[in-house]
């Protein structure tokens, strides 16, 4: 134990004797916590919105007015020509067209139907899909009020509806932050321990100081473990103020345990912090283990469900992901800060960290003992 205590200290040492280090583990994590949570969003607000009104009428207008009341839309301009309104969406100036033909206003209030135009940018399928969605509740909301205030018997003129009332769970205000903020947390302290980690004995290999270590009596597991020790608090301790940040700025709730989360955070720093050491082991320079840290961490970060979800993925994609252990702490973050989910809930993704934890960690040590002279 007092080997690896002085292990422990001299890493300490020499990362706080790094003054170009110290701002990579403390600072530039939460700046891009808070930069990227606000930026990594498929929030869909001010869209701009082109208007052809031909109707000019008092109810017309009522229309487009819940439509820039709304923090959804903003007018950006109107016209008469279906030729100026293309044109606007052509030049992006307008990811939406409403068109609001001649009579309706009569035809709404005479016969409770009455036609709308929406023209919507599609280049992105899913804003596209959530701008159609905004405006079909604006306009369904509208026209209810409306077939009210003008006494049309919308049972009789209409053919019947079958109502639907959504509620959504977990996130019922549908911030997407609320979504983004754990996964962003987990991609971050996952860089950090990996890089770090990966540049850890690579190092000490480039100054020299690796061949006086291995002439001493320490053991395998005793060097290992001085050297994962100091970046596991570092890590956990990063995960600390992350959830500080995320309860303070963003308002993410925390439904769960913070003690499993916790739990987990550790096992997972010990399968990143193992890998970091490994591919520390096997690369010659510290420009070598950067390149190899990041050909991972582009593949962790990509098939992790952050930005895609798993199951739009392929078959041989979805299969692909249950070997990436970022995918898996994702996912737990998500359910115990947002589901409130339990150890039962997260017990498979939970057994894959503890798995990989297991293996990243014998292969750091046994892969030290190749090295050694």
């Amino acid at each position: 134990m007092r080997t690896i205590w002085f292990l422990v200290q001299k890493e300490f040492l020499q990362i706080f004797r790094n003054r170009g280090m110290l701002p990579i583990i403390i600072i530039m994590p939460f700046i891009q916590l808070v930069i990227l949570s606000n930026a990594a969003t498929f929030d869909v607000k001010q869209v701009p919105m082109h208007l052809q009104d031909r109707d000019r009428s008092a109810l017309s207008a009522k229309l487009v007015e819940r439509f820039t009341a709304a923090d959804y839309f903003r007018l950006t301009g109107s016209s008469f020509s279906d030729r100026e309104s293309i044109g606007e969406l052509l030049g992006r100036k307008a990811d939406l067209v409403l068109v609001i033909p001649h009579d309706f206003e009569r035809d709404l209030t005479t016969t409770g139907h009455a036609k709308v135009q929406l023209m919507i940018n599609a280049e992105d399928g899913f804003s596209a899909g959530v701008i159609q969605a905004y405006s079909s509740e604006i306009i369904g909301t509208f026209n209810r009020e409306e077939l009210k205030k003008s006494g049309v018997n919308a049972t009789v003129q209409a053919p019947p509806e079958i109502g639907i009332i959504s509620s959504g769970w977990y996130n019922p205000e549908l911030e997407y932050t609320h979504y983004m903020v754990p996964g962003i947390l987990v991609i971050l302290i996952t860089l950090i321990g990996l890089f770090l980690s990966g540049m850890n004995v690579v190092r000490e290999r480039e100054i020299g100081t690796i061949d006086q270590i291995n002439v001493t009596p320490i053991k395998r597991y005793q060097f290992i473990t001085g050297k994962l020790v100091p970046f596991w608090i570092i890590g956990v301790a990063e995960m600390s103020i992350g959830l500080l940040i995320a309860r303070l700025i963003f308002n993410v709730p925390m439904l769960g345990s913070y003690w499993l989360i916790y739990l987990v955070s550790a096992i997972f720093m010990l399968v990143v912090l193992g890998m970091g050491l490994f591919i520390s082991t096997i690369t010659e320079t510290q420009q070598q283990a950067m390149f190899v840290a990041w050909f991972f961490m582009v593949i962790f970060t990509l098939m992790s469900g952050l930005f895609t979800a798993i199951e739009s993925m392929p078959r041989w994609a979805q299969t692909m992901t249950l070997l990436n252990p970022v995918r898996h702490f994702v996912d737990i973050m998500r359910r115990v800060m947002l589901k409130g989910s339990g150890v039962m809930e997260i017990r498979e993704q939970l057994l894959w960290l503890v798995g990989y934890a297991v293996v990243m960690v014998t292969l750091a040590v046994n892969r030290y003992r190749k090295v050694a002279v």
